[in-house]
């Protein structure tokens, strides 16, 4: 890889090199360590499937509540491994020789966070509506619930990773980690849970899935700098 020319800019295939790599390396160490990397996703199925078994089977019960218990497991699901966004790298050095690097920390933190949401935020989607039926969920919001938490789940990763770049360098930040996230992700548990409610009433969801959108495209400008400024001040503590 070139380093930066003498503007101290860095060659723009430099960048696209530099992310492509990053979420190679992310998502070939998720495929080595497949069991940490199902904990959310197991997670997510564990604590759906105690809903039917405490509150009861029956559909009038189950499905006024589903769409909540959908959201917010998933945003607990992926707040679960939210802590290791930078972690590992600044257990093995590399978060130092990102931060030090010719490529700005912002492309390394956009990367990681595409990678948490392809390794975090994408199987919860996929896996929702098997537990949306069990849940009695009506199908016709079916549509809903897989577009809100694909869009919903980036969000929460691009905030989740905010969070992450500032505790990163405390022993135990993952407690400290939710307290500064949590309050950060109602606005998408609004619009989430919203739109897959209002699907199942039968009403439009363009208006809360515009929202949840516009979400994700704000956090996927400010998120990333945010998220490597909070790893500067971590690394200069």
């Amino acid at each position: 890889m070139r380093t930066a020319g003498f503007d101290g800019v860095a060659p723009r295939w430099s960048v696209g090199g530099a992310v492509r790599a990053q979420l190679r390396r992310d998502l070939t160490l998720a495929l080595q360590q497949r069991g940490e990397a199902l904990h959310p996703l197991i997670f997510f199925f564990m604590v759906c499937t105690l809903f039917p078994l405490g509150i009861g089977p029956e559909a009038e019960r189950l499905a006024p509540l589903a769409p909540g218990i959908l959201w917010v497991v998933a945003l607990l699901a992926g707040l679960l491994a939210a802590d290791g966004l930078f972690r590992s790298d600044l257990d093995d050095g590399s978060l130092e020789q990102m931060a030090l690097g010719p490529v700005a920390l912002y492309w390394h933190a956009l990367a990681r966070i595409l990678g948490h949401w392809l390794i975090t935020g994408l199987p919860l989607t996929l896996a929702s509506p098997l537990l949306a039926g069990m849940l009695q969920l009506p199908a016709r919001a079916m549509p809903a619930l897989v577009a809100s938490l694909a869009l919903g789940t980036l969000v929460l990763s691009q905030v989740g990773a905010i969070g992450a770049g500032l505790t990163v360098g405390l022993r135990r930040g993952g407690l400290l980690l939710s307290l500064l996230v949590l309050p950060l992700y109602i606005p998408t548990l609004i619009f989430g849970a919203g739109a897959v409610q209002a699907a199942a009433d039968g009403l439009p969801v363009g208006g809360a899935l515009a929202a949840l959108g516009a979400l994700a495209a704000l956090a996927l400008v400010t998120a990333p700098a945010a998220a490597a400024a909070g790893v500067r001040i971590s690394l200069d503590h």
